[in-house]
């Protein structure tokens, strides 16, 4: 009997909620999904290397890790290979990626072109051709794979940025504008 009653409860409570809900739910698409998440990194990114003084670029925690230049250049590298591949840019035809001891003004030219490259690329991410696979290295991949995985390691990054800022007694973007 209570299995009963049970299951009557909640074909009763699912028919109420069905029936409230919005016959067609907007959907946001994985264009716009993947690319709320990548802009919100890259305005952090972008802001760090701003933010940090151009002496301290050389500076990593301990001797066996990055510099902050480091990081950034690691950033432009693997957005340079990504979104190129997903604008079908062939990699000899893609800018290089200068030196960690370059001068801070030449790694944030090449971080924010890095960056112009990607605005492209998520720009292009479509419902429709999402599931493209495009070849990258060795191997092949979705573009919407291929998206999120950069936004994935821009995360990563840009939170080595932030500890590295921090441990200079500077507020990080993401923790200063709050």
């Amino acid at each position: 009997m209570r299995m009963i009653l049970a299951t009557a409860l909640l074909s009763l409570s699912t028919t109420v909620v069905l029936a409230q809900a919005p016959a067609t739910p907007p959907t946001p698409g994985v264009g716009p999904e993947v690319q709320r998440s990548y802009n919100g990194l890259k305005g952090n990114i972008l802001k760090s290397a701003d933010k940090m003084p151009e002496d301290l670029y050389s500076f990593k925690p301990t001797p066996d890790i990055r510099t902050f230049a480091r990081i950034l250049t690691h950033v432009i590298e693997a957005q340079t290979a990504t979104c190129g591949a997903v604008n079908g840019t062939a990699q000899a035809d893609q800018p290089k990626t200068p030196a960690e001891t370059a001068p801070k003004a030449e790694i944030v030219a090449a971080l924010k072109a890095s960056f112009d490259a990607c605005d492209k690329a998520y720009a292009s991410v479509t419902d429709a051709n999402a599931t493209e696979l495009l070849a990258i290295g060795r191997g092949k991949r979705s573009r919407i794979g291929l998206l999120w995985g950069n936004v994935s390691h821009d995360n990563e990054q840009y939170a080595q940025l932030a500890t590295y800022m921090r441990l200079k007694n500077i507020m990080p973007p993401s923790a200063s504008e709050k």
